[in-house]
């Protein structure tokens, strides 16, 4: 059964340590959705604050009856935020944005109209212009480069955090681990092919710190490949597997067919004694060690509870 939407909008905000933003944030879009007669609601995700967090976010309930809010007993992450936000969301369009103060909620009304109009399943925010130290901005170049090539979604910010969604979008897909930077690539996958971006401020952060160290970058990448591999592969393992498994296999025996028949037309020809040997030996063990890997993981995924989850695009 499909789920249908109650609200026109959802504006999901992960937050971790942010109470001095929250205010504002919250004051800000609230305005916002009244100017614009939206029926909304904000999800605000507390990601295990260690600060006042989870106080502010009672005191906006008591004031503002768009406020919703969830609190984790540890922090979790972004990705955990999003998907807890995605399953409680209730709009017809789903936004979300940094609790940070540095996504401008004016930005809303504009990313609403292009989901709304049916065009775009997903909108990623471009930060054309950004206030980032140079360390920060040219390793996010090479990463969304690298996204862009592997992926093949030309989008120019994959890691922005504002974003707008169709519903369907967001109750049909699984962010899990750091995956939050690859929506956009994880959305594609499931079926939501009509993806796009809009150019949106970028604003300097007011209070607090930022989150993320260099190591996201690494970590990142790592992603991006787990993503690649999991969105063309993980329901069809041998054939990567098995694949490369029979290319070595052949180029393997190949060589020792080519030794075994020298040895015979040249008596005095060792096999042994040749590096090709050796090579060929190991060419042939890693062939059987991949297509068996393929194997064993088909297997698993024939006889997984999981059940896949196949997009429906209507019903009656």
């Amino acid at each position: 059964m499909i789920q249908k939407p109650t609200k026109d909008l959802s504006v999901i905000v992960p937050a971790y340590n942010e109470a001095e933003s929250l205010p504002e944030l919250v004051d800000w879009v609230d305005r916002v959705v009244k100017a614009h007669h939206i029926d909304a609601e904000i999800w605000i995700m507390d990601d295990g604050s260690t600060d006042e967090t989870w106080e502010v976010v009672q005191s906006l309930k008591n004031k503002y009856s768009i406020v919703r809010g969830v609190k984790f007993r540890r922090n979790y992450g972004k990705a955990a935020a999003l998907q807890t936000g995605f399953n409680a969301a209730a709009g017809s369009v789903v936004i979300t944005m940094d609790a940070d103060l540095q996504d401008s909620p004016d930005e809303i009304p504009e990313l609403y109209k292009m989901i709304k109009s049916g065009k775009y399943d997903l909108v990623s925010g471009w930060k054309k212009k950004r206030y980032d130290p140079i360390s920060k901005t040219i390793p996010t170049k090479l990463f969304n480069s690298a996204t862009r090539s592997l992926s093949g979604i030309q989008l120019h910010d994959f890691n922005c955090g504002l974003k707008a969604y169709r519903f369907d979008v967001v109750k049909n897909i699984q962010v899990s681990g750091e995956m939050h930077r690859y929506i956009p690539v994880i959305a594609k996958w499931q079926g939501f092919h009509r993806i796009t971006e809009k150019v949106v401020e970028h604003r300097v952060r007011k209070y607090g710190v930022t989150k993320f160290g260099l190591e996201r970058f690494i970590n990142g990448f790592l992603d991006l490949l787990s993503i690649t591999f999991v969105g063309k592969f993980g329901k069809r393992p041998m054939h990567l597997f098995g694949t490369l498994g029979s290319l070595f296999f052949i180029f393997g025996f190949g060589i020792l067919i080519y030794l075994s028949i020298a040895k015979i037309m040249y008596t005095e020809y060792g096999i042994a004694t040749r590096p090709l040997f050796y090579f060929g030996i190991v060419a042939l063990i890693i062939g059987v060690q991949l297509f068996l890997a393929g194997f064993l993981a088909e297997l698993m995924i024939r006889h997984s509870a999981v059940i896949d989850n196949y997009q429906v695009e209507d019903e009656l």
